[in-house]
């Protein structure tokens, strides 16, 4: 149950990178409502995950699963820049994510 958290938790960041924007300096209400949930949904499940999971795998799956989920949806949402090197690096990040995952002992 643990790893379910960790994904969650990680999803949750993507949630909260991209809802920083459209925040406007957290002069937006709403954003500014869905970034804050995102934010400790995201640490809540990161927490959780902490129960099996050492903190240094936790972490580093989690910041993984945060910056691969944010460029990918930059680049389908916000046709961000699809090069073949940053796909090649967001493809060893999820690959790195999952070695992680067969790595760690839970």
């Amino acid at each position: 149950m643990s790893w379910a958290y960790l994904m969650l938790a990680g999803l949750f960041e993507v949630g909260f990178a991209l809802t920083l924007k459209p925040t406007e300096g957290f002069t937006r209400l709403w954003p500014t409502l869905i970034f804050l949930a995102c934010i400790l949904l995201s640490f809540t499940f990161l927490e959780k995950s902490l129960k099996d999971i050492p903190i240094g795998t936790a972490y580093a799956v989690w910041t993984g699963i945060g910056a691969a989920g944010t460029a990918i949806v930059g680049i389908l949402v916000y046709k961000e820049p699809a090069t073949a090197l940053r796909l090649f690096f967001i493809v060893t990040l999820i690959a790195s994510i999952i070695g992680l995952k067969f790595a760690t002992k839970t």
